[in-house]
């Protein structure tokens, strides 16, 4: 059984240690993920893992013969050959392998050497190269180019033509190819598309050697592995489970710890406020040197970023109307309409909706979103905005803006509302942007950094619409949450474009299909549409579509307010009236029934319940932010000297907080239930 082992591995960066005594076994069959804050060193540890990098102390262990690849978060390009002759060269161990099977091959037939030997030589040699799928490789590099998201119309094209997300899936591609007894992927869902996503799923969950992987999606862990390694200020320690199970326990395990830290933190603001108050008076000098004393002799708590609750939420939306925006006839080509990306599209949203595009790289996702924002006007057919809409869109090309020598807390806090600076400390943090990375000069920040400042910038900006072409770009889990979690409590409208399918699951609301020019409506969550699209793969069809309506059918669905439900059965029922026909056939809003799904009026039952739960949810959300908030007051309040001095004034407080606590728990449990029932 190949492996590679650590055993009390070391290793420091100057005064920080990176790794302490960090033990692990990784070998044949492990599916695990390693997870830790941003910084952690978890990218160092994986090099540490493929011998990239020696470690001051420890011993690491490979077994004989063990392949092991590695694939690095970015940085790879490939230049010089085709696709295909490039993905060829991941089967160079088989290259290698054949030519010692040829050499003994040789020797044997010339007579040299220990003939016996030389033939259990040989035999494991063809043995190990048959099992690593060598001589099938053509297939399996097809394979796994499709399954990446390469068209074959790719294969000979040189790899000097592909941009940079294309580079690495070419790496990933590569490192697949290889099949090797031991996987170290560095973020490989990067770069990555749903579709591509979905397939390296698979591909994973089927893989006969080992693997560790860092990723920032909770559903890709969620299905691939089923062990978790945690690093935190340098240790490492191992959970069994999905990375949810993991995320549980550990919750569970830290409330002590938790619990202590906020403890500590109270001491803390305490002796400091002292420290602040009298340090310059004379009669309290030696109290406040005895403080700082001991603030400096404190070892300090810490505990994961994840497990600091960061809550914030939108500027109030501005009002509008119910019908938000209202597109029809959307066509757009880029080659003169030989090839429509957007083919008489017909949508229309409605005041808080949350809505996702899905679809296959290149269907016209990112298009419609900038027509939608305004941003692309080389459009034909109409786009109507509703009354009092305000449009705010986020894509990564927002990052190319944002430049200058100010820095990200002074630029964000000229362009925040006022009642939102306070908080911009603990939303920077959110963002990853921690302790003095908020006094970063602009024009020193990295793409994905900037990109982060684009997207915080905009949700601090009052509008009722949000257009957001891959959010959760550059985010680790913990900031997607806070992410998803004031979107899920925002008052305006959504709509979006990720490639994140947890994060999809828990925040739209419908769904709107693109494929070659056309498109398909579903009410309902990504799941169901999952669920609609897998059913109809089954069915050996590709995505039907229905009939576009004429101008006046349009007008006559738009008079009736009703909203019907969107199947992926293209004709409706014989039995159906001319209206409801009309209204049945768009692919906007209006929506087709199929038989064995639920009745029109049934579905506009859930639909108004759903619509109700989320209010519901967002209103329950919003009192936990007001209590916690209160909570936080009065435990600032009992650092007060004027407080924490006087028994009396210190137990009224107490009592205050406890009640507020139990207030919290008791709106959280209701939460919880009511966002249960929109899963």
């Amino acid at each position: 059984m190949a492996f590679v082992q650590f055993s009390q591995v070391s290793l420091a960066f100057g005064d920080r240690d990176i790794l302490k005594n960090v033990t692990i076994n990784l070998q044949t069959g492990s599916k695990v993920a390693l997870t830790g804050a941003n910084g952690a060193g978890k990218s160092t540890l994986i090099k540490v893992l493929a011998g990239l990098v020696p470690p001051d102390s420890g011993n690491r262990a490979v077994q004989k013969n063990s392949r092991i690849a590695y694939l690095p978060q970015s940085g790879l390009t490939h230049h010089g050959c085709t696709l295909r002759q490039e993905a060829d060269k991941a089967f160079e161990f088989g290259y290698e392998m054949q030519r010692k099977i040829d050499e003994i091959g040789a020797q044997l037939e010339a007579g040299q050497g220990n003939t016996d030997a030389l033939v259990i030589q040989q035999a494991e040699l063809i043995q190990a190269l048959e099992e690593s799928g060598w001589h099938r490789r053509e297939a399996a590099a097809e394979s796994v180019l499709l399954g990446l998201g390469f068209a074959r119309s790719d294969f000979d094209r040189d790899t000097a033509e592909f941009s940079g997300g294309w580079q690495m899936r070419i790496a990933l591609a590569k490192a697949l190819m290889q099949s090797p007894d031991i996987l170290l992927l560095d973020e490989p869902t990067n770069y990555l598309d749903i579709e591509a996503r979905n397939w390296l799923e698979q591909f994973l969950q089927n893989y006969r050697g080992g693997f560790l992987l860092v990723s920032h999606d909770r559903y890709f862990l969620d299905v691939t592995i089923n062990e978790v390694y945690e690093l935190f200020n340098g240790e490492l320690k191992r959970y069994p489970g999905n990375f949810s199970h993991y995320e549980k326990v550990r919750e569970v395990e830290l409330k002590t710890l938790i619990a202590a830290y906020e403890q500590q933190q109270e001491e803390i603001n305490k002796l400091e406020d002292f420290i602040r108050r009298f340090g310059y008076k004379a009669t309290k000098a030696a109290q406040a040197q005895e403080y700082q004393k001991r603030l400096e002799k404190m070892e300090r708590i810490e505990i994961p970023e994840s497990l600091k609750k960061i809550h914030f939420s939108f500027p109030p939306a501005p009002h509008s109307g119910r019908l938000v925006l209202r597109l029809h006839d959307i066509t757009k080509s880029y080659d003169g309409g030989a090839n429509n990306v957007l083919d008489k599209l017909e949508l229309t949203l409605e005041n808080g909706e949350r809505l996702v595009v899905a679809g296959r790289n290149g269907a016209g996702k990112s298009t419609l979103l900038r027509i939608i924002a305004g941003e692309d006007s080389a459009f034909t057919g109409e786009l109507v905005p509703g009354a009092g809409v305000k449009v705010g869109y986020f894509s990564q090309d927002n990052a190319e803006t944002i430049r200058g020598k100010e820095s990200i807390l002074d630029y964000l806090e000229a362009r925040a509302p006022l009642e939102l600076i306070p908080k911009l400390r603990d939303m920077l943090g959110a963002f990853l942007f921690r302790g003095d990375d908020v006094y970063k000069s602009l024009d020193v920040l990295s793409g994905g950094e900037k990109s982060r400042i684009a997207l915080l910038q905009l949700l601090l900006s009052p509008v009722n619409l949000l257009v957001l072409d891959e959010p959760t770009n550059h985010l680790d889990i913990h900031s997607k949450d806070v992410l998803l979690q004031a979107l899920r409590g925002f008052g305006g409208t959504v709509i979006f474009v990720s490639h994140d399918r947890g994060f999809i699951e828990q925040l739209a609301t419908k769904v709107l299909h693109l494929e070659h020019g056309q498109y398909k409506y579903f009410v309902g969550g990504y799941q169901f549409y999952i669920e609609q699209m897998e059913k109809n793969m089954e069915g050996g069809g590709s995505l039907p579509l229905a009939p576009k309506p004429s101008r006046s059918e349009n007008r006559s669905c738009k008079q009736d307010d009703s909203r019907s439900f969107v199947g992926l059965s293209a004709t409706p029922s014989a039995g159906s009236n001319a209206a409801r026909n009309a209204c049945s056939n768009l692919s906007s809003n209006e929506n087709v029934a199929t038989s064995g799904q639920l009745s029109w009026e049934e579905q506009k039952r859930l639909e108004s319940e759903r619509r109700k739960l989320e209010k519901e949810v967002s209103r329950l959300e919003a009192k936990i932010t007001e209590l916690e908030t209160k909570k936080s007051e009065l435990e600032n309040k009992m650092a007060d000297p004027a407080v924490y001095s006087n028994g009396e004034k210190a137990k009224a407080v107490q009592r205050e907080i406890e009640a507020l606590s139990t207030q919290i728990e008791e709106t959280t449990a209701a939460w919880e239930a009511a966002a249960e029932k929109l899963m």
